[in-house]
């Protein structure tokens, strides 16, 4: 139950459908569609689109999608819309021309787009009103454009400075950073999703708009082809299931990382949290150990999954107990203070649950702000740097190599209590996300927390050597923290983003919405 003395939203109630989302004109048009008759799926594409536009650092038709898809009576269905390297990119050419690390702002960390496979893909798998339908707010929003809001204003001052060439004239139209209220419209990219609308995933992937794509990464040093774009293929999987108590935690296969959440929350349950205090010094530092070993496993393992054989390892019950033996509860590791090459928070997830009660949880990213900073000439796509989370150590799982996915930070995630869905939700913030997921899940079933307040709590984050506490945390709490060994800092940035909707079963359905964020969770 939410303390009303102190200031907060509310979780939002309906009967009908609800969005919850990061900007309030992707969640209106998402129930928009649910009104016409359309889907959860329909209503998720639509209100995906429309965050390429108004937050444009974080997502666009450049980028990739994962997706957890559950309709009531059937399997959850995990979709992977991520792109591939460039068939002829290899790592033995990064290194010859001396890398060591995948550099972020170049032609080369541009892996294949896969989120508008992805989407056209779910349309027609899982939707019922038509691709064209889940385009159309989109398609106005872009050419009309979209004032720009508060956290967008942030993130293009954050962010907007990797924007190289022909990218700034669609991106920064203003000739400066904008201030809010700027209007930002990308009639190229309307352009593009009308093509979409008519042809399908070929107007995409193949002729005047693959061309424009290919030629644009070719002159900027990229080794794409056409045979690239016209070769992406969206995969349909089985999600990895796995327990936290009593509930049940259903995340994306990889070449994500939902695996880490689940070995995260192995080792947490080998302590007692709910004995601990929320927001004290004992949880943050047993969560900042636990994710320091869940995330060195991560970097080890996780990788394409055609090209790794350790996901049984990191699920098994006996490493999560080796693991959780390493932790000291009163003093950090220091031989745990280690970070990913390549790490980022921008992303937007949406989930919808309709009418009937399919519920849809999908994140939609191009990595970094303004991913690679660079974008096609004509229709201004901009490019994800994805191809920054291979590893270029030889004979890692995760080594580059053509025509092979990276590893992915983004994840979408649900709950299912006895085998009914309860609550799909995401929470955006790069490696973040399985540390968000497991935190997540543990104020709602070790605090008794309502979605809301869960959300809204202030987070911690053991970010290589560097301990991250939102101002939340008191004084007090820090001085313990450092006392024990850790490096504290208290973060300008937010840490992540969250969208959850539960499903009681009473079958009412309650929004949350993060306020660290400009979106809302929205009901009819």
């Amino acid at each position: 139950m939410r303390d009303f003395h102190k200031p907060g939203r509310s979780g939002v109630l309906a009967d009908s459908g609800m969005c919850a989302t990061s900007h309030p004109l992707a969640a209106s048009a998402a129930i928009d569609i649910l009104r016409q008759g359309g889907n959860a799926m329909d209503a998720a594409i639509a209100g995906a689109l429309i965050l390429g536009c108004a937050e444009p650092a974080m997502t666009g038709i450049g980028g990739d999608c994962f997706a957890l898809v559950a309709k009531p009576g059937a399997d959850v269905i995990a979709v992977n819309g991520s792109g591939r390297a460039p068939a002829a990119l290899t790592a033995d050419q990064m290194r010859a021309n001396g890398h060591s690390i995948m550099p972020l702002h170049d032609a080369n960390a541009v892996s294949i787009p896969g989120a508008i496979d992805g989407f056209c893909a779910m349309s027609k798998r899982f939707g019922t009103l038509g691709l064209a339908d889940s385009l159309a707010p989109a398609i106005r929003y872009m050419e009309d454009g979209i004032p720009i809001a508060a956290r967008a204003a942030f993130d293009y001052g954050q962010s907007s400075h990797v924007l190289q060439a022909g990218a700034r004239a669609h991106f920064l139209p203003w000739g400066r950073l904008p201030h809010v209220g700027d209007r930002l419209a990308l009639p190229g990219q309307a352009d593009v999703l009308r093509r979409i609308a008519r042809d399908g995933r070929d107007a995409f992937y193949t002729g005047d708009v693959a061309e424009d794509m290919v030629t644009s990464l070719r002159a900027l040093g990229g080794t794409h082809t056409l045979d690239d774009f016209a070769a992406q293929k969206t995969t349909f999987h089985a999600p990895l299931s796995g327990h936290y108590k009593t509930r049940e935690l259903l995340e994306h296969p990889p070449n994500g990382q939902g695996v880490t959440a689940h070995l995260l929350l192995n080792i947490l349950s080998r302590f007692d949290i709910a004995a601990m205090d929320p927001f004290g010094a004992d949880r943050v530092h047993i969560e900042a150990e636990a994710a320091r070993l869940a995330y060195d496993a991560r970097n080890r393992f996780i990788a394409d999954a055609d090209h790794m054989d350790r996901l049984d390892h990191l699920l098994s019950p006996d490493t999560a107990d080796r693991l959780a033996a390493l932790i000291d509860p009163k003093r950090a590791n220091a031989a745990l203070l280690q970070s990913a090459d390549a790490v980022h928070r921008d992303t937007i997830y949406i989930t919808v649950v309709d009418r009937d009660r399919m519920a849809v949880s999908l994140i939609y990213s191009i990595f970094h702000g303004f991913g690679s900073g660079l974008a096609s000439e004509k229709f201004g796509i901009l490019f994800q740097n994805r191809g920054a989370g291979f590893s270029l150590a030889p004979g890692h799982p995760n080594e580059l190599a053509g025509g092979k996915r990276p590893m992915h930070t983004i994840i979408p995630g649900m709950v299912r209590d006895d085998g009914r869905i309860a609550m799909p939700f995401g929470v955006m913030g790069g490696q973040y996300q399985p540390m968000g997921h497991a935190r997540l899940l543990s104020n709602l079933t070790d605090f008794g927390m309502d979605p809301q307040t869960a959300i809204d709590a202030p987070r911690s984050f053991a970010d290589g050597p560097v301990l991250k506490l939102e101002r939340g945390y008191s004084a007090d709490v820090a001085a313990e923290l450092a006392a024990r060994g850790h490096k504290i800092d208290i973060p300008e940035v937010p840490i992540g983003g969250a969208q959850a909707i539960v499903i009681h079963p009473s079958g009412v359905l309650e929004g949350a919405s993060d306020p660290r964020k400009d979106g809302c969770a929205i009901g009819y």
